[in-house]
């Protein structure tokens, strides 16, 4: 069984996500990009011990707070090599949106496609999904009795998809990982976006007017 909270962090509203194995109370914090003060509340009320700080890919808005995060539980750091320009380039970031410049803490782990992040009994599977980012990637989580869950980032959304206009996206690589990587999964599979609401890989796989299978 997992426990989950799902909600809008920071000015863009990224979707941040707290996951645990209910059994150990192991956990995973995905795209921490605000709301350090409800992680930690989460943290304290479920008593979690925190493995990973995850990322989808490293936009602003989806890595703003991870310092905080590592500083505050713990924690590897976990994104994919190929964002790492983005990374570094966090004080440009931060210029290019008004936002106020911050220290960033060192990646603990650079994740490759197929990589398993373990939190207690369950895991998470490392999916590459370039192209809203080189390194975007989606975590698959299964757990007996439910649906598989699909973290998209910004790769994929309800009835959208992820722009491809910022440094190193590209859309031709953007359509071809979801229709390659992502439709070929548990259609089943509820999807949790970086923004707005989830859907499941089944409805954007029939309905969604960017990608259809």
């Amino acid at each position: 069984m997992l426990l989950r909270e799902t909600f809008p962090a920071g000015a863009f509203e990224c979707n941040c996500t707290v996951l645990a194995c209910a059994d150990t109370k192991d956990a995973i914090v995905i795209d921490p990009g605000g709301e350090v003060a409800r992680i930690a509340e989460l943290v304290a009320h479920y008593d979690l011990t925190v493995r990973a700080i995850v990322h989808t890919h490293a936009h602003l808005d989806h890595i703003y707070c991870t310092r905080d995060v590592k500083e505050a539980h713990g924690g590897d750091i976990c994104l994919h090599p190929d964002d790492r320009f983005l990374y570094d380039g966090f004080a440009m970031q931060a210029a290019m949106f008004g936002w106020k410049a911050r220290p960033t803490a060192a990646v603990d782990r650079w994740l490759a496609d197929g990589d398993a992040i373990a939190f207690g009994k369950r895991s998470a599977l490392v999916l590459h999904t370039p192209g809203h980012t080189p390194g975007s990637v989606c975590f698959e989580v299964t757990s007996p009795g439910d649906k598989p869950l699909v973290f998209a980032g910004d790769t994929l959304f309800r009835r959208s998809v992820g722009r491809t206009d910022l440094p190193g996206g590209d859309a031709r690589t953007l359509h071809r990982s979801i229709k390659e990587r992502l439709y070929t999964r548990d259609l089943d599979a509820l999807v949790i976006p970086g923004h707005g609401p989830s859907t499941t890989l089944g409805d954007e796989a029939r309905h969604n007017p960017w990608v259809k299978a």
